[in-house]
């Protein structure tokens, strides 16, 4: 869907679902049996909005009804966020080169609504050429720059002279969607470049808390403090940063029916992370479930090998034990390996093979890297993976990976 087409649907009172063309399936179950028809025409009791996808805290997928009403409560208190590091919001043009059914895409839309500042959609495929990207995307001198981005899109802009020179050019550069690696934040602040790392989540309609450009540069750790309509807690049973807010979602669709977002009775919501609070804000220690940040996806390595079990069984593979597991990328934050056991007298090669093959449609962040044979490969005998042994298995291993 084009922005425009969006905030018709919004005039027209409209519940509009966003989801890439990867999340169709997962989209249309949330529906379920009855389809869109029905169901979004209920959901519009809470008046326009969308459903957006988030990795949610249960280790698969949400599909977060968040009202346009939500949605501007979170542009106003960026336009706080943004008054107090001394940027008039409606001087600034709003570059996004995030898709729409990301929430952190679909926020520079509702913003520069809002504050009536420019706004300029960004093909997410311009920035995988950072030479290409700095010479068609020239920047204006006379109004702040405001750019989003992930860790991933960073790191190949910062890569070349250009693509330096030209975040260098922006006056708050927002980071989410994945943790920054402190090597790559290191190099940031040798470039002088004005990041604002950030942490969100759909159910909060994108960001709650924000780093201050100086304080970055200043060699600050963290996402800062609060935004202005946000309270912040860890929870101090799990370690898991709680947020208590008006703009939190009032649920996610589940076969067709909206089932309330988790609090307790004080209001707070406690999200799959976890982190701790300090004299700086919030610093976030990384998911509690099992889903990994991958090129700013959460990726769900359980719900992937459920995946290829079943494309595996029914091409009649002789596939034995199967493993996904994360291992840490520069570029990607994380990236999945799979250990695979082959049946008794199989070719070990060629069932890598043909596995690939099987994931070869997946979106880049759920494919994964490296295939690896592991002839002892085995869950305990009550069923369950020790995923951490299997992890040290796999740091130790010498051998060359296939694929």
């Amino acid at each position: 869907m084009r922005p425009q087409q969006l905030l018709q649907a919004w005039d027209c009172g409209l519940v509009v679902p966003l989801a890439s063309a990867a999340q169709q399936v997962e989209l249309a179950a949330a529906f379920g049996p009855a389809g869109p028809a029905g169901v979004l025409e209920q959901l519009e009791g809470w008046g326009p909005g969308v459903l957006v996808g988030s990795g949610g805290s249960s280790g698969r997928r949400r599909w977060c009804l968040q009202p346009l009403s939500h949605l501007q409560a979170s542009a106003a208190a960026t336009g706080t966020w943004l008054a107090a590091q001394g940027i008039e919001p409606a001087a600034c043009l709003h570059l996004n080169p995030l898709p729409l059914h990301h929430v952190s895409g679909l926020l520079p839309l509702v913003r520069s609504r809002q504050w009536g500042c420019g706004v300029q959609q960004v093909e997410p495929a311009l920035l995988r050429q950072p030479e290409v990207a700095a010479a068609a995307l020239p920047l204006p001198s006379d109004r702040p720059v405001l750019l989003s981005l992930v860790p991933t899109q960073l790191q190949r802009l910062m890569a070349t002279p250009s693509g330096l020179a030209w975040l260098r050019q922006m006056a708050v550069i927002w980071l989410g969607g994945a943790p920054l690696p402190a090597s790559l934040a290191g190099r940031a602040r040798s470039a002088g470049l004005r990041l604002a790392p950030c942490y969100g989540a759909s159910e909060t309609a994108a960001m709650v808390c924000a780093l201050a450009p100086d304080l970055f540069l200043a060699g600050v750790s963290g996402c800062g403090q609060p935004l202005v309509d946000v309270e912040l807690q860890i929870e101090a049973a799990s370690g898991a940063i709680a947020v208590r807010a008006s703009r939190l979602s009032p649920g996610w669709l589940e076969a067709g029916q909206l089932q309330p977002l988790p609090r307790n009775g004080a209001g707070w919501w406690c999200s799959g992370d976890g982190g701790e609070l300090g004299p700086d804000g919030l610093l976030v220690r990384g998911r509690l479930d099992g889903a990994i940040h991958s090129g700013a996806e959460t990726v769900f390595p359980e719900e992937l090998e459920e995946r290829l079990l079943a494309a595996s069984a029914l091409a009649g593979l002789p596939l034995q034990a199967l493993l996904l597991l994360p291992v840490n990328d520069p570029e990607w934050g994380q990236r999945l390996v799979a250990l695979v056991r082959p049946h008794s007298g199989a070719d070990p090669e060629a069932l890598l093979a043909k596995l690939a093959a099987c994931s070869q449609a997946w979106p880049p962040a759920e494919r994964p890297q490296r295939w690896v044979v592991c002839g002892q490969l085995a869950p305990t005998a009550d069923g369950k993976w020790q995923r951490q042994c299997w992890q040290q298995w796999l740091v130790s291993l010498k051998a060359r990976p296939m694929g």
